[in-house]
């Protein structure tokens, strides 16, 4: 337990942040598995809806520091080529 008042307001604000991140984090989780359902599916229309929202929270995510930028990046480079080849085996 922290003695000083500083350290006390530091345990709050740190509890806080680990939750919003923790929703942030299962947020994007919880997309991510309903794209990539939606291309085990091959349903390229739902997967390029899901394949948008992944990115954009990813995006977001990664502004905020909650993940790192190259971690998104090379997920979302991961996602697109999924999506490239769902597109290119339903032709």
């Amino acid at each position: 337990m922290p003695n000083i008042k500083s350290a006390e307001k530091r345990v709050k604000v740190i509890e806080t942040k680990t939750a919003q991140n923790k929703a942030i984090k299962s947020r994007i989780s919880t997309f991510i598995k309903k794209f990539k359902t939606a291309v085990a599916n091959k349903e390229v229309e739902n997967a390029e809806k899901m394949y948008v929202e992944v990115v954009s929270l990813m995006d977001k995510a990664a502004v905020d520091n909650v993940i790192h930028k190259n971690s998104a990046n090379r997920k979302k480079a991961h996602f697109t080529k999924m999506l490239d080849d769902l597109k290119k085996e339903s032709k």
